[in-house]
């Protein structure tokens, strides 16, 4: 708390210092964020604008290899912060993401009875460069809120790959093969959550989960911090 005082926690909508102090997010930045509202699409979680699909258009028209995902809040009204999160060292938000993963999501993860939650990794390179993998930041935070081991060094990404952003779906794939490899000879785990910042079209969860899927691990599900709309 003494150290707060000199570099006080900033608001992840805002990026100011949190009023009222010792809060995780300014009392009126908070109702800027838009949580992700029913129905979802029963595959990857992507709030749905026909209330009578039961899968977005992604999944309904590809087979992804995981189980099934959620997420918390929807892409847009979080871009800014994500980006501030991931680039410019505000690790400190990961406290409040997952508080309200925690909060609003946990029931459900617990239901699954995970194992282990398993962030996505980041290549070293970017790793040292960031300073923090972002996913692992937010999925210890989660881990110590709901009580589930976190296992960082059962996945380990070995290739550089592209930016996601600007690529397509098929060039998603291509660009996330060999990306992954499984460290670990002996896999005692049988249900994992694989924990990222963002969803887009599966293809960095796809590519984990065909990993996880050769070493053994019989059910693999997702939550990730955002994602963007169905159809």
């Amino acid at each position: 708390m003494l150290l707060d005082l000199f570099y006080p926690r900033r608001c992840p909508v805002c990026d100011k210092a949190v009023k009222p102090f010792g809060n995780l997010i300014c009392g009126e930045c908070e109702s800027k964020i838009k949580y992700v509202r029913t129905p979802c699409c029963q595959k990857c979680g992507k709030e749905l604008k026909d209330k009578r699909a039961v899968f977005c258009h992604d999944c309904a028209h590809r087979e992804h290899i995981y189980d099934s995902g959620m997420a918390l809040f929807a892409y847009q009204s979080v871009a800014d912060s994500i980006y501030r999160f991931k680039y410019k060292g505000r690790q400190e938000y990961a406290a409040y993401y997952a508080e309200r993963m925690a909060r609003i999501l946990g029931k459900k993860i617990l239901r699954l009875r995970p194992d282990a939650l398993v962030p996505v990794p980041i290549h070293a390179e970017k790793k040292r460069l960031r300073g923090y993998n972002q996913a692992e930041a937010i999925a210890r935070e989660l881990g110590r809120l709901l009580h589930i081991p976190v296992e960082t060094k059962l996945v380990k990404r070995v290739r550089k790959t592209k930016p996601m952003k600007d690529l397509s779906a098929q060039e998603r794939q291509n660009n996330l093969k060999r990306a992954f490899k499984i460290c670990e000879n002996d896999v005692k785990l049988s249900t994992i959550i694989i924990i990222d910042d963002i969803y887009t079209t599966g293809s960095t969860i796809d590519a984990m989960a065909g990993e996880l899927r050769h070493a053994g691990i019989k059910h693999i599900y997702f939550v990730a911090l955002a994602i963007g709309n169905g159809m």
